[in-house]
């Protein structure tokens, strides 16, 4: 077996819930300390990409422990919660951490090429939800028959909702080019866990999420 696939030992230590954990202690710290901490925190963890060709590389990872407001960290520590901790179960810890931390990486890598040659060097990015669209995406391979309900009305699919917000996404990419919101980045946390899959697991997420 080669290294690219060896397996980890199985254990599943909760580390969803140490993510959100951090998430939501960075994020009080910063309403709580406030004025300088907050400044000094944004430009030290955020992605900057005037900042990254400074030699500031390890925001590739610190940048999705940020977020910019209460509904920016609610609604992505919630889908965190209830994608997450499935995933986690049926990957283990160990492979979940990777998972999480490389394709959020990959994301942040993707977006920092991409706003560095349209010229959009002192963005600052944020936010966990490149890596969060790959939570989402293997959930969706993992458990294609799952149901979710949107906005708790609406049920979908696993696949359904996955596929669909990443078409949204795309097409969001393209016309809401002044949007606060990183759509790249999520697509790339999308791409970045397809490729994982593929490559890690040798499962093509196409054949699961349509069933053939």
């Amino acid at each position: 077996m080669s290294v690219i696939r060896r397996p980890f030992k199985y254990r599943n230590d909760g580390v969803v819930y140490w993510l959100i954990g951090i998430n939501v202690l960075i994020f009080a710290s910063m309403m709580l300390l406030g004025g300088d901490f907050r400044h000094f925190l944004t430009v030290r963890m955020s992605m900057i990409p005037a900042a990254v060709t400074h030699g500031w590389v390890w925001t590739f990872v610190t940048y999705m422990f940020m977020h910019g407001g209460f509904s920016h960290i609610l609604f992505n520590m919630f889908g965190l919660f209830i994608f997450g901790t499935n995933v986690e179960r049926q990957m283990g810890s160990r492979e979940f951490l990777l998972y999480y931390i490389l394709t959020g990486t990959i994301a942040g890598i993707f977006s920092f090429v991409v706003y560095y040659y349209t010229g959009n060097y002192m963005v600052a990015l944020m936010g966990a939800s490149g890596a969060l669209f790959a939570v989402e995406l293997a959930y969706a391979v993992f458990f294609p028959d799952a149901i979710i309900y949107i906005w708790g009305i609406l049920p979908l699919r696993a696949p359904v909702m996955v596929l669909g917000f990443t078409g949204l996404e795309l097409i969001l990419s393209l016309t809401a080019r002044n949007s606060n919101v990183a759509h790249l980045t999520h697509l790339a946390g999308f791409g970045a866990g397809w490729l994982y899959f593929l490559i890690r697991f040798g499962i093509n997420p196409w054949r699961r999420l349509t069933g053939r």
